[in-house]
């Protein structure tokens, strides 16, 4: 049963649904085995799921995202982006971790906790299909002005970080890549490369 939010109204008290965490990841889930791993479709079903919800749980299914986007702004993630991407630009990192998150619980906290294990968690990767997600970024805001006619009002939550977290790695350098993620840089730019 899901988690009741209780709002005062003019005539009383009322309950409302919030999305908790589990749900989250379960929309998530859903919408990228019911689109079989096909970002854009993913980002339709994820908005037509989301429409069938109440509006506050869309707010809060933003506030999710919006957090997990935020903790993945960090300096490991964003090389093993580039390894696996050959390169990312900074619009092609935000788009990476909007990409992560809709991989699931399961990966996004695994890169989250050592970016080199998604050299295991992710058996099939595509730079030129995989790794870019940029509508599921968007999809509880759409939902949210389909549903109200309004844009999606401030999330109440920490702004994101001004510069990526932990420390800064050279892009360029393949050999601090190659140490630092061996086993990303042996799958995707070792020898088969």
């Amino acid at each position: 049963m899901p988690a009741l939010r209780v709002r005062r109204r003019a005539a009383g008290w009322m309950l409302d649904p919030v999305m908790d965490e589990t749900e989250f990841w379960e929309l998530i889930d859903d919408s990228r085995e019911a689109a079989e791993g096909d970002p854009e479709e993913q980002a339709d079903l994820l908005v037509e799921r989301l429409m069938r919800r109440d509006p506050d749980a869309v707010i809060d299914f933003a506030r999710h995202f919006e957090a997990r986007y935020n903790r993945a702004y960090s300096w490991d993630l964003w090389a093993a982006a580039a390894i696996l991407l050959d390169g990312a630009s900074d619009d092609a990192f935000d788009y990476f971790r909007c990409w992560l998150i809709g991989q699931g619980r399961e990966v996004f906290e695994g890169a989250l906790h050592d970016p080199d294990r998604l050299a295991d968690l992710l058996p099939d990767f595509d730079e030129e299909e995989d790794g870019d997600a940029e509508d599921l970024g968007y999809a509880a805001d759409e939902a949210y002005e389909r549903l109200t006619g309004a844009v999606m009002p401030d999330l109440g939550i920490a702004p994101p970080p001004r510069e990526p977290l932990g420390t800064v790695i050279d892009f360029e350098d393949d050999t601090a890549l190659e140490e630092r993620f061996p086993a990303l840089w042996e799958r995707f730019r070792g020898g088969s490369w």
